[in-house]
């Protein structure tokens, strides 16, 4: 008898293995910021989705053979909320690619992915190391070329930071003492986090108040200054110098 057939709604794909994020808040400070800063950059696109750490199913009906980026970019589609990405309910798959290096990860990140994400079509993939120990240079950006990854060249920034540019992101890439940072070459700008945003911006109200408080302060200051230098020009009671008859007695 013939065996019936399994549809992909009835299997189960994971949107979670279980296990907790390696490397602990290295690897997290370094996929939080890159998820949030580019979800901000391009948050008037609808037709770009960014996520990071979710797992992408290539095979319809195959649980088993999925990747999970740290960081991934794509354009093209929709950008609604996911709990995976299907390849096949999708026009495409992900154009940007980074994984954030760890110790139980790295041989995979550096052997194993890039051949998987070359035959899914990823354009560039990248490589971050934050603590610096895995990965010489810590930055490494990749474009996919004949079906095989070379290296994104770097550069000098206007700060005098090096920078890798991505072409598929249009932003450098490139470290701030541990942090991975983007950085917008039209506006000299790094990229920021909603909170990052929020944060900088109360720190120009606080100084702006601090400011606007001394200068309010330097100006009674000088008011009290002329007030009193009115006072010390100003002619006595007793009027001015004595007249002759006053002087010969």
């Amino acid at each position: 008898m013939p065996q019936p057939t399994l549809h992909s709604t009835l299997i189960d794909y994971p949107d979670s293995d279980g296990c907790p994020m390696p490397e602990g808040g290295f690897q997290f400070n370094s996929l939080t910021y890159a998820v949030l800063a580019l979800r901000v950059y391009f948050q008037h696109r609808n037709d770009v989705y960014v996520a990071g750490n979710m797992f992408i199913y290539d095979e319809e009906d195959n649980s088993k053979s999925s990747v999970a980026p740290d960081v991934f970019v794509v354009f093209g589609v929709s950008n609604h909320t996911r709990d995976s990405y299907f390849l096949w309910q999708e026009p495409k798959g992900p154009d940007f690619v980074m994984e954030i290096a760890s110790r139980s990860t790295f041989a995979r990140d550096r052997v194993e992915k890039p051949g998987r994400y070359a035959a899914l079509g990823v354009r560039e993939y990248w490589q971050y190391d934050p603590r610096g120990e895995l990965l010489t240079p810590p930055l490494q950006g990749f474009r996919l070329e004949g079906g095989a990854y070379v290296p994104l060249p770097a550069s000098t920034l206007a700060d005098g930071t090096i920078g890798v540019y991505s072409p598929v992101l249009g932003l450098h890439a490139r470290m701030e003492g541990e942090m991975l940072r983007f950085h917008d070459p039209v506006t000299g700008h790094d990229l920021r986090t909603t909170q990052e945003a929020e944060d900088r911006l109360r720190e120009v109200e606080d100084r702006l108040r601090e400011e606007a408080h001394a200068r309010q302060q330097a100006e009674m200051r000088l008011a009290e200054l002329e007030a009193r230098l009115r006072t010390l020009q100003r002619p006595s009671s007793a009027g001015n110098l004595p007249d002759d008859r006053e002087a010969s007695c």
